[in-house]
């Protein structure tokens, strides 16, 4: 399994009209990188995303959302959201909306 291609449909209707983003190939999955950093992604089929360390201890106590781990070892302020905890667009959204919130007070790389 490569990643979720209709994710990936769902996530650029979200980010179509922002010119801030470039999706790449990476780690068996796709990224989607806001001005260079990396903001969220797609691994097989659950969304990963970059919300910082605070959110993501507050993002990990709801349901279907567990810690941003395919090596064996936790990235720290990621998260991996599962399906069931983005079936609806708006939920989807909100997930969008938290890590482009983070990565946006990054300097751009």
């Amino acid at each position: 399994m490569a990643y979720d291609e209709q994710l990936e449909k769902r996530l650029e209707k979200i980010i179509v009209r922002r010119k801030d983003f470039r999706a790449q190939k990476m780690f068996g999955g796709l990224g989607f990188l806001m001005r260079g950093n990396m903001c969220f992604g797609i691994w097989k089929n659950s969304l990963i995303l970059r919300v910082g360390k605070e959110h993501a201890q507050k993002a990990l106590m709801k349901k279907n959302v567990r810690p941003f781990d395919i090596t064996g070892r936790a990235m720290k302020g990621w998260v991996m959201v599962e399906p069931a905890g983005m079936k609806s667009k708006d939920a989807l959204q909100r997930w969008v909306k938290q890590a482009t919130d983070f990565v946006s007070q990054l300097p751009r790389k």
